[in-house]
């Protein structure tokens, strides 16, 4: 027999092993809407114990079809990349099953829309903008959770009044992807981050309140900025 074909056969049976047990199938299934969960959150999914959650959630990182997302004190379980959300949805399909329920954050409204998160923009603003600034090929590259601005992209930022070479040069990471703790998306982190978070307030994009975290986009940021803050 081919070893190769041989321990393909035995790595396809090993992963579908995985997939296979009940638990982990909802659980699979949970994050297939592309937002990031706790062991609680999953293990509530599941209807299993937190102990077994565990052991269920240690199965499937060995196995590469989730990855561990630590911030500060909170751990989070996605997807590992798009090749598995993509092989997970064939199986769905061949196996009829329903669409995943909607993500629904119980986090305040007036919060969940836009806030700060240390000095950043978090929050569905925050992460939508994370995403034009991809779309709109600013940023580029994820590297164990690094961007790194396309030549386009410094361009941009330039004419918009954001120096990007002070920016690089702070004593911190330049941009990263920050998970968002209401969203379970990422929203753009690091020195970037907070550079942009600046210049919206200095712009009027933004403002902030006076007496907590949240944002509010305003009309001007619609105006002015249509391809990122719409």
């Amino acid at each position: 027999m081919d070893t190769t074909a041989s321990s393909a056969d035995f790595q396809l049976a090993r992963l579908a092993g995985a997939i296979a047990e009940p638990a982990r199938a909802r659980m699979l299934s949970c994050l297939m809407d592309g937002h990031a969960r706790t062991a609680t959150e999953l293990a509530t999914v599941a209807e299993v114990a937190a102990s077994t959650a565990s052991a269920h959630l240690a199965r499937l990182k060995d196995e590469r079809l989730v990855d561990l997302l630590v911030q500060g004190k909170h751990r989070y379980f996605r997807l590992a990349n798009d090749d598995v959300a993509a092989a997970l949805e064939s199986l769905m399909v061949v196996a009829g099953a329903p669409r995943t329920p909607e993500f629904k954050p119980n986090t305040p409204s007036r919060l969940r829309s836009a806030r700060t998160c240390y000095d950043h923009m978090a929050g569905t603003a925050g992460v939508a903008l994370h995403d034009r600034l991809h779309a709109q090929g600013w940023l580029s590259g994820l590297q164990s959770g690094s961007y790194e601005l396309t030549s386009e992209g410094a361009i941009a930022l330039e004419s918009l009044g954001v120096e990007v070479d002070a920016v690089r040069r702070s004593r911190r990471r330049f941009a990263c992807a920050c998970l968002d703790w209401s969203e379970r998306r990422p929203h753009l982190g690091g020195a970037l981050g907070a550079a942009w978070l600046q210049l919206s307030l200095r712009r009027g994009w933004v403002r902030q309140e006076l007496d907590g975290r949240a944002l509010t986009l305003t009309p001007k940021a619609q105006r002015e900025m249509p391809e990122l803050f719409a």
